[in-house]
Formats: structure tokens, sequence, C-alpha cells
């Protein structure tokens, strides 16, 4: 029986949603799993999920029937991200942070109301963080979500709150606004943010503002590592580096630091 015609704003929309919904799942999802999460007959997901995989937007692993992202997404993504110029001025900054740390660095910008990550660069050995470019995360519960909205209005952050719920992504995440807010405060005052153990058991982040030429939030760069790694000992150490990296990415952005005036002055 040929597949009944669907309204062309409805199809994309759901195409869409497919994407993004795939996008963040690495090991893939099936037609049913889709179907179910989106609320839409299997019929319709089967049909859209098809047109997908044949224009490489999608793949389906033969054995287990689940798609991921396919391969034509980064040219898309490479595309959008070349116009950010902040990419190119943060990479070697971002490569000797690494190195100087060796934990995952990571620089995230606000997208709407979710932090994405733009780039990433990572140690070698075994101990891996499941991120990618390209992934989005909820402001309240990443160190580089805090550090980014620390810095905009809070008639914004609110709106943002309205927008996305505050999920409860482990015990230790932060789901009540006045609590996120006064921890806004702790971060512009220390002029970075944590994330420990908010976002996934085990892990423990930092984040810290990238500001540009107009003194505006740019963007946030971050450090991941385990709790092993970011630790009472390492983390006075891993905070300067940190902290000393953003300012030196600020300042290669045209930032300039306020002066401050002496008493009387």
């Amino acid at each position: 029986m040929p597949h009944k015609e669907e309204n062309p704003s409805v199809a994309v929309e759901r195409a869409l949603s497919m994407l993004e919904m795939v996008a963040q799942e690495p090991e893939g999802m099936s037609n049913a799993e889709i179907s179910r999460k989106l609320q839409i007959p299997k019929s319709s997901a089967s049909y859209i999920l098809r047109t997908l995989e044949k224009q490489n937007y999608l793949n389906r692993d033969e054995e287990t029937g689940k798609y991921r992202v396919g391969l034509k997404i980064l040219s898309l993504s490479r595309g959008a991200l070349s116009g950010i110029d902040v990419r190119e001025v943060a990479l070697p900054i971002m490569r000797n942070l690494m190195e100087k740390t060796n934990l995952t660095c990571h620089l995230a910008i606000l997208d709407g109301p979710e932090a994405v990550y733009i780039e990433k660069v990572e140690p070698q050995g075994f101990i891996r963080m499941d991120t990618w470019v390209g992934r989005r995360m909820r402001v309240h519960a990443t160190s580089v979500g805090k550090a980014l909205v620390a810095h905009i209005p809070q008639e914004k952050v609110e709106k943002i709150l309205a927008e996305r719920s505050m999920e409860r992504r482990t015990p230790k995440t932060i789901t009540s606004a006045s609590r996120l807010f006064k921890e806004l405060e702790k971060v512009r005052s220390l002029g970075y943010a944590v994330d420990d153990e908010e976002n996934n058991l085990g892990a423990r982040c930092l984040g810290a503002p990238v500001f540009n030429q107009k003194g505006e939030i740019e963007a946030s760069l971050g450090l991941s590592g385990t709790i092993h790694q970011v630790n009472a000992q390492t983390m006075p150490r891993i905070l300067e580096a940190l902290k000393d990296a953003a300012r030196h990415l600020s300042m290669q952005l045209g930032y300039r630091v306020p002066r401050r005036t002496s008493a009387g002055s």
C-alpha cells in the first residue's frame, strides 16, 4: 500500500526531530523507539527514516536495525561552524590546556536554551569522555552551561528554564531555579563553574567564561575528567590553567580586562 502523503511541514518537523533524537544516542535508535518517543505511527516514522537513510543523513545497522547519524551531517555542521571564528582561535589554546592538565577540553556556546560543544580536544589514553562536537546540553547541569548563563541577563535565564525543564540527571543535579541563581552568583564571583557529578556520576567538570571585544559572553572553555582526576589536590592547579586559558582566549578575541581604579582617583 503506498504511503499516505503527509503535510510537508509536519514531515519536515518530524524528520528534524528524528535527526536530533538519534544524534543524542551514540548506540543508535530503532524505528520502534523513535516512533514511540515522537508518538507517531511506525509507518510514518519508517517512511521518513528511509528517506533520511537514502540521502545519507542516517545510517542503518543491518544487524540491530538501529539508525545512527550519517557522515553527511558532518558536512552540514562544518559549514555552520566555519563562520565561528572562536573555534580557530581557541584550538591551539585548547591543545595547550589539554597537554597541561591531561583532561578533555571542550569549547561550548549558547545556542537557544542549550549549551553546545563546538570543539573538543582529548588526551591519549583509555579514559574517554562520552562527548562529541555538536552535543547539546542543559545549562543547569553542566559547568560550561553555567559559565555561559552566569553572564547573561537573569530574565533570559528564566526564559531558558521555562523552555527547558530542570531535568534531574543525577542525585546531585540542581533542580530549583533559586538554587541555580545562587550558584550563578558564585560562578561570577569565582570566575569558574563546577559540575560535581551533576550531569554524570563519576565525572567532574570545570568551566570558565570566554568574552568578546564587546565584553559579552562569547563561549565557555571546559575541562572534563573523572572524580579521581579532578580532586581536592589537583583542582587548584587545574583551575589556574583553565582560567588562564579562558583569559588568553578572551584577549585573543579582543576582550580587555577593565582596569581597576584606585580609591580617590
